[in-house]
């Protein structure tokens, strides 16, 4: 009887063990093979990734913005359908923020949506920008550019715009950072708003460690980082919030 090949050849398929002298007879059986089985050319499942879980976990408390880690959750006044999503750290910052939003909504229902706070050399900017975005989702914004007429008392069209608007958002960018320390028409708008639950800073081409040299205080308040999302994901954000 001739000798078997696999020590040599290999039976890699049903092919080569048919070639063999010694086993292309009992291959070729029904219910006879590797394993038992008969020969199958071994078979490729691609694998499977999970889509990402969006739990509420905290995250790291060292975040920042929007900070809190790579988990993102719907926030209880999130719309049906919603596709925004949030960091557990920015829900929690902004749970206050809302409910302040839904407690004048029903005392002050005429009241703007948001009261853009900026720096002068960001109006024809990103303030500008911000402004635009929040705009195209409906959102009544407060912005000096707009808002303030020509020959109107300056500090007292400011002082109206932040009486009659439910929430104050702080774009904070280097401009911002640059302005704070001398004590100009931004800095006695965050002042009002700080001491209130409706502050929301955005931080955007900056970071929050620089805010901090300038103003601990605008800086103790989680908000969010366009470094972490788009300057329109947070006006998508924004939109949401203010929404009753």
């Amino acid at each position: 009887m001739s000798g078997c090949t696999a020590p040599v050849r290999g039976h890699r398929s049903a092919a080569a063990a048919a070639q063999c002298p010694a086993c292309r007879y009992r291959y070729g059986r029904p219910g006879y093979g590797y394993g038992g089985g008969g020969y199958s050319a071994p078979s490729y499942s691609p694998p499977t990734y999970s889509s990402p879980s969006y739990g509420a976990s905290a995250g790291s408390s060292s975040a920042r913005g929007s900070g809190g880690g790579s988990t993102r959750t719907k926030a209880r006044w999130s719309k049906p359908g919603s596709s925004v999503y949030y960091s557990a750290a920015e829900v929690r910052e902004l749970t206050p923020v809302r409910a302040t939003v839904e407690n004048l909504a029903v005392r002050q229902p005429d009241l703007r949506d948001v009261f853009l706070c900026h720096a002068w050399n960001d109006r024809q900017g990103a303030a500008k920008e911000l402004n635009d975005l929040l705009e195209a989702q409906g959102v009544q914004v407060w912005f000096s550019e707009k808002d303030i007429a020509l020959g109107e008392p300056f500090m007292r069209s400011i002082d109206r715009g932040l009486a009659n608007s439910r929430v104050g958002i702080v774009l904070v960018t280097p401009a911002m950072l640059a302005t704070l320390p001398k004590g100009g028409v931004a800095d006695k708008e965050l002042s009002a708003l700080l001491a209130s639950d409706r502050l929301v800073p955005i931080v955007h081409q900056t970071t929050y460690g620089a805010l901090r040299e300038v103003s601990p205080l605008l800086a103790s308040r989680n908000g969010m980082d366009t470094a972490e999302d788009t300057l329109a994901g947070v006006a998508a954000k924004i939109a949401e919030l203010v929404t009753v």
